[in-house]
């Protein structure tokens, strides 16, 4: 299975922050064929082992990217058989007018995202977003037949499979971070091209949505000497301020900032620099908004770099990356374990 296929795969496959456990199991069955062992824990999260090299002391490394996906829950069934529904993570309330949803009951039924046409708006509401609360959805049967089929606090997941845009640009739903979880897959099937010497932890984490719980457990879990956390980041568009914003198709961004480890962080980039691979450096002054922030802080602590894949549209149906920076990025991390030599924790100091 090539990289897109397994995009498109996961992206299919409901995985909402703390119901993961249809898309762990891909990604668990996924991870088999290239690593020693393979085990999913209690809440989960996803946890691939490969060991390269002969040596008693080497480098225990963890990779980790959030599997879970933004989402909606039944809140109560309405007069008419309407949904109302309610968020689990940020789902922002102005992308969903008119969305195509999976309503996930006793049958899994497609439904419609409906709100007060604009003919019979007020003045007053058509200069303002409208709020979840005034949206329901609509899955086309009568209330006696909702009730049987639908309860509250069911999930709802957004109808939006993996699409090929122009050139290698792919676009759909939970790109965040399932395009992260695919670069773990390729970074495996790097490292099969080279010597390594370490012990790596490929880490397929829950709950990071709503609030890097997954990384939290995992991390405590494998106890890493090196933490690689990977998600996604803002690529450029027009309306976005540039200093924030990065190329959708120059490779990676590498994070500097307190919650990243300076020597570790130099590292990555000159592994960079000497096998020619485009990167974009991002300040991060705060904690991150990822898993790189609870890895850091695990147990007596852990040295942590971030890798940032360049995504339009966060937190939207359309999501949008370039195939090809998960390629490099891949081929950038697998370099850099492979650098993970006798004398390595040297780079662990400040």
């Amino acid at each position: 299975m090539d990289a897109k296929e397994f995009l498109a795969k996961l992206i299919e496959t409901p995985g909402i922050s703390g119901y993961e456990y249809q898309v762990s199991q891909e990604i668990a069955n996924a991870f088999k064929p290239y690593c020693d062992e393979v085990m999913v824990d209690d809440f989960y999260n996803v946890y691939g082992k490969k060991i390269g090299g002969a040596t008693d002391r080497k480098p225990k490394i963890m990779l980790a990217a959030h599997m879970d996906e933004i989402g909606l829950m039944v809140k109560k069934i309405e007069k008419g058989g309407f949904i109302k529904f309610t968020n689990i993570g940020g789902v922002d309330p102005r992308i969903l007018p008119a969305q195509e949803v999976w309503v996930h009951g006793k049958e899994t039924l497609f439904g419609v995202i409906g709100a007060k046409p604009p003919h019979l708006q007020t003045q007053a509401e058509t200069d303002k977003a409208i709020p979840m609360d005034d949206m329901a959805i609509d899955v086309g049967l009568p209330e006696e037949e909702v009730r049987k089929l639908v309860n509250v606090g069911d999930l709802i997941t957004f109808k939006s499979p993996l699409i090929s845009m122009q050139g290698d640009i792919v676009n759909g739903k939970s790109i965040d971070d399932r395009a992260g979880v695919v670069l773990l897959y390729q970074t495996m099937q790097e490292l099969d091209r080279l010597k390594f010497d370490a012990e790596v932890y490929f880490v397929a984490t829950v709950q990071e949505e709503v609030g890097t719980r997954g990384a939290i457990i995992s991390t405590y879990r494998v106890n890493p000497d090196i933490g690689i956390a990977i998600d996604v980041t803002h690529a450029n568009t027009p309306d976005a301020p540039r200093e924030e914003t990065f190329p959708i198709d120059k490779g990676p961004t590498i994070a500097v900032g307190p919650n990243l480890h300076p020597k570790l962080t130099k590292k990555l980039m000159d592994v960079a620099k000497e096998n020619n691979i485009e990167f974009h450096t991002e300040v991060e002054p705060g904690p991150t908004g990822t898993d790189a922030r609870s890895m850091q802080i695990s147990r007596a602590g852990v040295p942590t770099v971030l890798i940032g894949l360049p995504l339009r549209y966060m937190h939207t149906t359309v999501e949008s990356l370039s195939m090809s920076t998960i390629k490099k990025s891949a081929k950038l991390l697998a370099l850099f374990i492979a650098s993970m030599e006798e004398g390595w924790e040297q780079w662990l100091s400040y």
